[in-house]
């Protein structure tokens, strides 16, 4: 009898686990840094090596930090509309910051040069170790800041159209409206 009953109990186990699997979006994998202070950094420009960024630069605004690469097939997707995002909403004061992530400085700015540069600044994370320390499974990833540098979402994958007018601004716009 029990011979018969275990491999039943595993696959119902199974089809309970697919089910639970089916329900959940493969986009929306929680972070554990969402809610804490953004992990710090220092890393020299993409356009100028010899000048840094640090997180400490970021604080005071809400920023986004986008991760992305010259070598990424879904950034190339995702840019033109973070182009045309800063580009057309100057009232927002969109500020999009670039991790450069994994990638060939050249290859980065030539990319940058055909494809138009939103960012204010782009950081260059040639060794991925800061994008470990964010949490990074791919690229291209999108983080948002509050003015005090905590990270309050995290989007995994190329943002479309309506991610950014139904998530992204209107989180923007409710950080940016909260004091300090």
């Amino acid at each position: 009898m029990i011979r018969y009953l275990l491999p039943l109990a595993f696959f119902i186990g199974l089809v309970v686990l697919f089910i639970f699997g089916l329900r959940n979006d493969p986009r929306k994998i929680p972070s554990p840094l969402i809610d804490k202070p953004a992990p710090v950094f220092n890393l020299p420009t993409l356009h100028a090596p010899e000048i840094t960024i640090h997180l400490k630069d970021l604080k005071g605004k809400v920023s986004l930090i986008n991760v992305w690469a010259s070598w990424c097939a879904a950034c190339r997707t995702e840019h033109p509309l973070l182009v045309d995002a800063v580009a057309k909403d100057k009232n927002l004061n969109l500020h999009l910051y670039g991790l450069n992530y994994k990638d060939k400085r050249a290859d980065a700015l030539q990319w940058l040069n055909q494809l138009g540069n939103p960012y204010i600044e782009s950081a260059f994370d040639e060794s991925g170790s800061i994008g470990i320390d964010y949490g990074v499974y791919g690229v291209p990833e999108t983080f948002i800041l509050d003015k005090d540098g905590i990270i309050r979402y995290k989007h995994i994958g190329p943002i479309d159209k309506q991610q950014l007018d139904t998530i992204i601004l209107p989180l923007v716009k409710k950080l940016e409206a909260q004091q300090r």
